[in-house]
Parts: structure tokens; sequence; C-alpha cells
């Protein structure tokens, strides 16, 4: 075999690969040789058929296989000669052959760059710390009081704060509209679950009375082809129900599988604690990427980055038909494709160095994903999905590269974790409001969600 570079041109390598016409030989009477052993021909002993008889019958079907097989064994050798770790599969293009000839082809194989990570040691990052009033905590119990309110039928006119169960068609211009019936809604009076000015009309109704309600859809309605439009609505009233308040006392931590209200005023305090605390775990590693991004300049493969940039810009293409078919202002308003595509390209690049950065941190440091870690992961996509979760597992355990999507968000936070056990990480507390605020303007200042690995 015969390996000569031709080209380098930053991370692109192209090579001509000769393959001798005795090495194709030897292969191919191999592989006869092996069938010849398995299959059964009229007249002949098993593992005695003549090399051309098999040649005949297998040579054209063989010759495809081989002919591959060699050109994956000769490629793999020719990029541990040359010490070339591809970013991509190589693209590869035969050149000539023919039975008894020699076989060329040409290899071209985008690489890996080789870079050195930072000391992390050098990065200063600050995390937040929210702080929880009571406040929040008394506000969540107002709402778990809420939604544990008991209801029970009255025979009197419907009033502020009542349950009204109703049947309703609605109409514009006479003719009823997709989406504006309903039968046994149950609506609560004072709630503004509904249009403006519907509940107020059903306002002193009772039970098996029949009503119409005019009302107007908000100009900025969710569905276009509504908003502004004037619509009639015919409302025959079920039932009228009375909330009765649930106070919140040890009987509503009881109605919640608590022991008493100090138990339940801990667990929820704990839960908000939580989910604020991992909007500030977002903010911090939104923080180091960052910095990452900031500190490493290394050149990466444009075939990477072609298949990340393909990816945004068919998630950007998706929102872009939602906006327009719900009659709302498309993502990117003002601008070009060529200027979306030339910041979405930067995104692009900017998400597989990091990928690469992350990958190499982890690979040089032998941070892995254990298989309970990945149990763990599948357990909890598979209870998104109540009623199918065997299914889930076998969709993940059977498609090819399916735990891939599981293992590699797992992995990026052991890696980021990593990283921020050796970073100087100062901590900061700050109230909830300036929390979301910070956050808010995050995402209003372009920064793109990170994706995993």
């Amino acid at each position: 075999m015969q390996i000569t570079e031709t080209s380098t041109d930053g991370l692109k390598h192209e090579f001509k690969v000769t393959v001798d016409a005795d090495d194709i030989r030897t292969r191919i009477e191999r592989r006869l040789n092996e069938i010849g052993q398995q299959v059964k021909l009229p007249g002949f002993r098993p593992g005695k058929v003549p090399l051309n008889v098999l040649r005949q019958r297998y040579g054209s079907s063989v010759v495809g296989e081989v002919l591959e097989r060699a050109v994956n064994d000769t490629s793999n050798q020719a990029m541990r000669e040359h010490k070339l770790r591809p970013a991509l599969q190589p693209k590869v293009e035969i050149v000539s052959f023919n039975e008894g000839k020699d076989l060329e082809y040409r290899l071209a194989v985008e690489v890996l760059p080789e870079f050195v990570p930072m000391n992390f040691a050098e990065l200063k990052l600050e995390r937040l710390r929210p702080e929880v009033p009571d406040s929040e905590i008394d506000q969540a119990l107002e709402r778990i009081a809420r939604q544990q309110r008991k209801n029970e039928a009255v025979d009197r006119p419907a009033a502020p704060g009542d349950i009204v169960v109703i049947d309703f068609t609605g109409s514009i211009d006479g003719v009823e509209f997709p989406g504006g019936s309903g039968k046994g809604h149950r609506l609560e009076l004072g709630s503004n679950q509904f249009i403006p000015g519907f509940e107020d009309q059903l306002v002193g109704a009772k039970a098996d009375e029949q009503r119409t309600v005019e009302v107007t859809f908000p100009a900025d309605y969710g569905a276009a082809d509504l908003a502004g439009k004037a619509a009639s609505f015919a409302v025959e009233v079920k039932e009228v129900r009375e909330v009765k308040p649930q106070p919140i006392d040890d009987s509503l931590a009881e109605a919640v599988g608590m022991e008493n209200l100090p138990g339940l005023r801990d667990a929820v305090r704990q839960q908000i604690e939580r989910d604020y605390g991992n909007i500030a775990h977002q903010r911090l590693k939104r923080q180091l990427l960052d910095r990452l991004a900031e500190r490493h300049h290394f050149p990466v493969p444009q075939g990477m980055v072609d298949i990340e940039f393909d990816v945004i810009w068919k998630q950007f293409e998706a929102e872009r038909e939602r906006a327009k078919q719900q009659g709302v202002a498309e993502p990117e308003g003002g601008k070009s494709d060529d200027e979306i595509k030339v910041e979405y390209r930067a995104i692009a690049e900017r998400r597989v160095r990091l990928g690469l950065l992350l990958s190499e941190v982890g690979r040089s440091n032998n941070i892995q994903v254990t298989p309970e870690e990945l149990n763990r992961a599948l357990m909890e996509e598979a209870r998104r999905y109540p009623g199918q979760e065997r299914q889930v597992v076998e969709y993940y355990r059977n498609q090819a590269g399916a735990l891939d999507n599981l293992r590699a968000p797992i992995f990026e936070n052991k890696v980021i974790d990593y990283i921020l056990e050796i970073a100087e990480v100062a901590d900061r507390p700050v109230s909830i409001a300036e929390l979301l605020k910070d956050d808010d303007e995050a995402e209003a200042g372009g920064g793109e969600a990170e994706k995993p690995i």
C-alpha cells in the first residue's frame, strides 16, 4: 500500500492511497474461501466448492464488499500512520479500479484541532445566591390552598368567586368558529380565564339559564384570525358551585400529604430554593461558558460547524413558520437571511469550539458517565410519558445512538462541575427579583442557550 499526502489546509488533509492488485486479489480469494465453507451447492461437498465456481457465483458481490473493507482498513491505517484524529467520517473518492489492477482512491479528512485548555484556576466567577423571602413562601401556600379548595352546588344566582359549569358555542357574524365551543367547562367568575368581559356577563346567572355573551377579542389575541373581532357566545349554565375557602393551617398540610403546617412550609421553602438555585446555576454555567469562549480561539472543523449550523437554521425556520401561522412578529425580524446566517454560523462555531473543549477536558481527566447515572436519566425520561414507560425504555436501548442524547448533557454537566471546582467562585446574595431580572437581561442580550455536546 502507498499513502501520499497531497494537500494540507489547516485541519483538512487529503491523501492519495494505492492498494496493490495482489492485496485486493488475496482479499477476494480469502473472502470467497470463507463463503465456500458456509454455502451448500448441488454436486459439491461442504467446503469443497472450487474457487472458480465461487468466483462465478459470488464474485461481483464479493468484489464490492472487499473494496469497501479495503478502503476502511487502509484509510484507518493512513490516519494512524499520520497520527490524525478525524472529526467526522472521512470522504473517499475512488479514482480507479479494475479487477486485476491496483485500487487508487482519494481520502479527504478533517481532523480534530490540537489545543491546550487554559489554567482553570485563573477563572474568576460569581455565583448568585438567591434569598427567598417569607412573602414568597406565603404566596406559594396561598396558591396551594387555592388549589385545595372544595366546592359544592348551590341553588342561587352566581356571584364573583363562584364556579359556573357551562356549555357554550361561539360565533362571529353568525358563523361558528373553530375552538369556540365547549361542554361542561368549569369557569371561576373573576379569575379572568376567558376573554375580557365574558365572566362579568355570567354574574347573576342561575342553573339551567341561557345567556348570550357579547365580547370582543383583544387586538393582541394569540389567534390572528380572531384578534380584534366581535364574537357572540350562546351560553347555557348547567350548574352554579360555591367555592369554600381552604384555611392555611394543619388541615391544608394534611390535604397534600404532610404532617403539619410547619412541615409543609419547610417543604415549600426547599422546593422554591431548589427552583431558584437551578436558575442561579444556569446563570453560573452561562457565565463560565462565556469566559471559556473568550479564552479559547483554536480553529474548529468546518464540517462540524456546518452540521451544527444546519440544526440551528432548521430550528429558526420552524420558529419563523410558527410565527407566520400565529400572525405574530417573526424572530429576527428586520434582518435579511444572509445577516441572520452570519450570526447563527458564529453561534454554531462557538458551540462546536466549546463542545470540543469540554470533551477534551473530560477525556484528559477521565470524566465518564456511569451506567447508574445513565440509567437514572433513562428512568426520568420514561416518567415524562406516563403509560408509555416501557416503549420509551425500549426505544433508547434499541435505537442506535439514542442513549448518547441522554449521556451528553450528563457528561457536559460533570465536566462543568469539575471546572467550577478548580475556578475561583465568589458567592453573592441576591434578591429573587434581581436574580430573575439578570436572567431576563441575559436572554434579551442574545446569549444563546448552550445545548449539550
